[in-house]
């Protein structure tokens, strides 16, 4: 009996080591996606909001010339209803532009871009540790940006994701933003190429080139 007892619990230690190594191996950086990342874009509204407020108290109707942190409700939601904090992007100005002209939806754009996905624990190497990093699923160039040899895209404004169009639609030519987009503005339930469902997006974006629809777009130099 005492012998039986015995190698049970050797089993149990045999298998409770086996099940930590297992969880180490199989680590999953995308657990309770949906719920992480909406805590994310939570957390970059709070961070608006507060400087918004901030900025308000202090200057009154200049705010915007001393605050650099921006909430744009989509142009496709109703701005009738108060609706809920998704229905709107939370973007930070990085540098403001020289265009004098608002984006409209039928416009294309010359654009750099580079996307990332919420910051996530990889397994390192050894195993064992684990780092934290933010995943770029997609970009118009690599490495350092350099403006002298990146090229930009051209990209129809409608034809973008409902956060996106809204961030390009309140941007001007020579702008270049941060911008916060909720998966109830991105790709929703679905996943779309390397970005899994319910995933909150982070752009850095610059706009150096609009034109109307019918216009001719010269070719990047």
């Amino acid at each position: 009996m005492k012998k039986n007892l015995l190698s049970l619990i050797a089993l149990v230690c045999i298998v409770g080591l086996t099940s930590c190594s297992e969880e180490i191996t199989e680590w999953d950086p995308y657990y309770n996606w949906e719920t992480r990342n909406s805590l994310w874009f939570e957390q970059a509204a709070d961070s608006a909001r507060t400087a918004i407020s901030e900025a308000k108290a202090l200057y009154g109707d200049a705010w915007e010339e001393h605050c650099e942190w921006r909430m744009f409700k989509s142009l496709q939601r109703s701005a009738e209803l108060q609706g809920s904090l998704t229905d709107s992007i939370v973007c930070k100005i990085v540098k403001k532009g020289y265009g004098t002209e608002k984006i409209n939806f039928t416009d294309y754009v010359l654009l750099h871009y580079r996307g990332w996905l919420m910051p996530s624990e990889y397994i390192a190497e050894d195993n064992a540790n684990k780092e934290t990093k933010m995943i770029v699923f997609s970009q118009t160039y690599y490495g350092e940006f350099n403006p002298a040899t990146a090229a930009p895209i051209q990209l129809y404004v409608g034809g973008s994701t409902e956060g996106f169009q809204t961030a390009l639609q309140y941007m001007v030519e020579g702008d270049e933003w941060y911008v916060y987009i909720p998966q109830q503005l991105a790709y929703k339930d679905e996943a779309s190429g390397s970005v899994p469902a319910y995933s909150t997006l982070l752009f850095l974006m610059n706009v150096v080139g609009v034109y109307e629809k019918e216009s001719d777009i010269p070719d990047w130099k």
